[in-house]
């Protein structure tokens, strides 16, 4: 017997084309081509649908994206906006409850400086009347801390305190040439030479008292208060 062997039948397209090309060979060219073509075309339009889709749907996000970006800006303008002008009046009412506190401290300041001169002045008064003669010991203090002066050195006194001392301390007041002077209030004194007038009364020192006493508190009062407990 002689061997075999299984026949494939050829696939019907590639039947036909082949029929198709023996029968007519330019006429299964121009049919490829055509199939050829209309597949490009096929494709190129299936292609731009889908590029166009997509490039539409991206450009969509896209703008979707950039719209709440530009949306929320605004807005939080907006709200700035609005918080900056619901602050002000409170900005403005803590401004003037700062300037109600610094003119009520200073106020209180000054108080207490008055108070302190008006103190002083009283014990001054007091301590001259028992014991006039201790306006000499101004004079003294202020000749001792001058250089030495030549000529005579005349000491001019309240005309009442004038007359007490001579009567109370007539030892100390013969060490001075003392001159009542009826322009002076109780408790001032000038020492004049011939190149000098000199103020060494006690307001002129109170005064500087009181000046170094006001700057003192001022500076404490610029100092940051201390912090409360929690």
């Amino acid at each position: 017997m002689n061997p075999w062997c299984p026949y494939r039948f050829p696939p019907l397209m590639a039947a036909q084309l082949g029929a198709l090309a023996a029968a007519e060979p330019g006429s299964a060219q121009a049919s490829a081509a055509d199939g050829f073509r209309q597949g490009m075309d096929l494709g190129y339009g299936e292609g731009y649908a889908s590029g166009e889709s997509a490039g539409k749907q991206a450009g969509f996000d896209a703008g979707l994206a950039a719209g709440r970006e530009q949306g929320r800006r605004e807005a939080m303008q907006q709200v700035l906006a609005q918080f900056d002008g619901a602050a002000r009046p409170l900005d403005a009412a803590t401004a003037a409850m700062e300037r109600c506190r610094v003119d009520y401290q200073s106020a209180l300041r000054e108080d207490v400086i008055n108070l302190v001169a008006k103190v002083a002045r009283q014990v001054i008064r007091c301590e001259l009347t028992l014991k006039p003669a201790q306006i000499l010991d101004l004079v003294e203090e202020t000749l001792a801390a001058l250089p030495p002066r030549a000529g005579e050195v005349e000491i001019l006194l309240n005309s009442e305190e004038y007359q007490r001392i001579r009567e109370l301390a007539p030892e100390r007041a013969s060490r001075w040439a003392l001159r009542p002077d009826s322009t002076l209030a109780q408790g001032e004194c000038r020492i004049r030479s011939a190149d000098s007038d000199i103020d060494a009364g006690c307001e002129q020192r109170l005064g500087a008292c009181v000046e170094r006493l006001r700057e003192q508190l001022s500076a404490d009062s610029a100092l940051p208060l201390p912090a409360g407990d929690d």
